[in-house]
């Protein structure tokens, strides 16, 4: 009885668009997990014959099975992308814990990566953590315009947060990459989460434009939009540049948990700083 009572709170607590987005975003894990393996697998033959891309190669990108893991995380990532139209970022990027799951066990079986107990240990508090944030994820604001969304991203708060990452970056990339990118996974990894949480924030904002265009309120007339375009290609194409350095360099078992639970915290930092959501009611 009382586990009814619990579900139906629960499903009354989300909104029809919310449980819409947590469907998108558990569709995505599924797409995205598989997709790291299939990139570690084509990472690994491109460079037995070609410079690694941990050492700065890009030989991998004639690889076909390389390009398989490619289309896969992006099928993952456009099933993300419609996530953030329907779902608060907090909601959505938490549920990046059951793409560990399944990299973890699939680097396990496939690549041949151990996973031992702490390994287990993490990816569990993962899930709880990331089932804890969902059940009490925020409602969000009603947004009405990309414009609105500008405005949001241009108040000092999140501007001081943006300047910071971008300077973070610039550090990790220019000074730290080049003395200690190959012996510490926190260098690659610290660049895409930072990187990352701009992103999302971008995505989101985007996600909100093709939500408005469909419903009848034309947003691609904005040159917000086009910003926030800008963005997202500079962002993902440097997380991706950096992702697949650190997949070549670590073990994909190692480099899957602590790149979700810093890009996770940056993104969340990022969505109470731009949309000021909170979790006190």
């Amino acid at each position: 009885m009382a586990t009814s009572s619990s579900s139906s709170s629960w499903r009354e607590g989300m909104s029809s668009d919310n449980i819409k987005g947590l469907c998108l975003a558990l569709s995505s894990s599924f797409f995205i997990g598989a997709s790291f393996i299939v990139k570690k697998k084509g990472l690994k033959k491109a460079g037995a014959s070609g410079i690694r891309a941990g050492s700065g190669g890009y030989s991998y990108l004639y690889e076909p099975l390389w390009w398989v893991g490619m289309i896969t995380m992006i099928v993952g990532e456009i099933a993300n992308f419609a996530a953030y139209a329907f779902a608060p970022a907090i909601l959505v990027t938490p549920l990046g814990a059951l793409s560990i799951i399944i990299s973890a066990a699939l680097a396990h079986i496939i690549l041949r990566e151990r996973l031992h107990i702490f390994g287990i240990l993490g990816c569990v508090l993962c899930v709880v953590g990331s089932t804890t944030i969902v059940l009490h994820a925020p409602q969000e604001r009603e947004i009405e315009s990309v414009s609105e969304v500008w405005d949001l991203a241009m108040e000092p708060a999140f501007l001081f947060y943006a300047a910071m990452v971008i300077t973070a970056t610039f550090i990790l990339i220019f000074h730290f990459i080049p003395l200690y990118g190959q012996t510490h996974i926190m260098v690659y990894i610290g660049v895409c989460s930072l990187v990352g949480s701009l992103t999302v924030m971008s995505v989101k904002a985007l996600g909100i434009v093709i939500k408005l265009t469909l419903s009848g309120m034309n947003q691609l007339i904005y040159p917000q939009t086009w910003a926030f375009t800008l963005v997202v290609l500079v962002c993902v194409l440097t997380q991706m540049n950096y992702l697949n350095k650190a997949l070549d360099t670590f073990n994909t078992a190692v480099v899957s948990p602590i790149y979700y639970v810093m890009f996770t915290t940056f993104t969340i930092v990022a969505s109470v700083i731009m949309f000021k959501v909170s979790f006190v009611t």
